[in-house]
């Protein structure tokens, strides 16, 4: 993803002066191209996050469109303030980029964990949260915020993710894409944790259960459209994500689902992290093993779920 992101911006930003990529001592190498290029609109600001965030708004101020791009926890709840006041209040068009979210940094401990950063950014008025699933998504999530009036969040994973989209989809900041049909139940999955929603779908179907599969790549704005059918026509709907339980793109489900909820609504099932900080040591995909995010084990809740659900 962040590959992706990198190649993506420089094209963008070769055509459209008004980009100016800030990054907290991160992405050296990987930006050497955009530098190359570009060198007079790219600012590495260090380990200093919350004034890279208020340098961004008064680039905004002055008609740029600056880009802030750091480790996710150190790009969101590190100056959490900042982009509170200095972007949000003032409804400035700062796209925030978080890199290696989730559990992408597993190994490196509860300093590089984001569990929060969905929770926390989507409580501020004027901010838009878009969680892309592969590396297709990423550019269209850059375009797309890039064309937006207001403040922007972008999630990201880290690198070698799977490919989902072998062809760029139709994208609009607050529309899901569907990548499976089926009539059955909903699997909704935000950011990097698609293709293992993708892979919980396969195995249902060697069970007789059809599964609909849909990229959620926006949590703020929700596609209430998609929700409204979904909720009145599967007999179950469930949310995956890399994040936290609480607040995260579950929550924001179930706080539409209990302002929106009829006697015609399916049960909603949440899976995501659990409300614990993680204090052993491991990669991405031994963490998700040891919380149930992988195909099997979602696939397995989800078959006793629908059994308590047809009673």
């Amino acid at each position: 993803m962040r590959n992706a992101f990198a190649a993506e911006i420089t094209e963008i930003a070769k055509q459209d002066k008004r980009i100016v990529l800030l990054s907290g001592d991160i992405g050296n190498r990987l930006f050497n191209p955009y530098r190359a290029l570009i060198p007079e609109r790219f600012y590495n600001c260090g380990i200093s996050e919350g004034n890279m965030t208020g340098v961004a708004a008064g680039l905004a101020i002055a008609g740029m469109k600056p880009v802030t791009y750091t480790i996710t926890p150190f790009n969101t709840s590190r100056c959490f303030e900042q982009i509170k006041i200095d972007v949000c209040y003032q409804a400035l068009p700062v796209i925030i980029v978080g890199t290696g979210s989730g559990l992408s940094y597993a190994n490196l401990g509860p300093t590089h964990h984001s569990f929060e950063d969905i929770a926390i950014l989507r409580t501020l008025p004027n901010m838009t949260v878009i969680c892309p699933a592969d590396q297709a998504e990423v550019r269209l999530a850059l375009r797309a915020a890039i064309g937006h009036k207001g403040p922007v969040y972008i999630r990201l994973g880290k690198k070698n993710e799977p490919v989902i989209h072998r062809e760029n989809p139709e994208f609009s900041i607050g529309r899901a894409i569907t990548v499976r049909e089926g009539h059955d139940c909903a699997l909704l999955s935000t950011g990097n944790m698609l293709p293992v929603a993708a892979g919980a779908a396969e195995l249902l179907s060697l069970k007789g259960v059809d599964a609909q599969v849909v990229s959620f790549h926006t949590v703020k704005p929700l596609d209430e459209q998609l929700l409204n059918h979904v909720f009145r026509t599967r007999r179950l709907v469930v949310t995956i994500e890399e994040h936290g339980l609480a607040g995260g793109f579950g929550g924001a489900v179930a706080e539409w689902l209990a302002d929106n909820a009829s006697h015609h609504t399916c049960p909603l099932m949440r899976a995501g992290i659990i409300d614990r900080f993680i204090h052993g040591t491991g990669g991405q995909a031994h963490v998700r093993e040891s919380l149930g995010l992988t195909p099997h084990a979602l696939s397995t809740k989800i078959l006793k779920k629908l059994e308590t659900v047809d009673r």
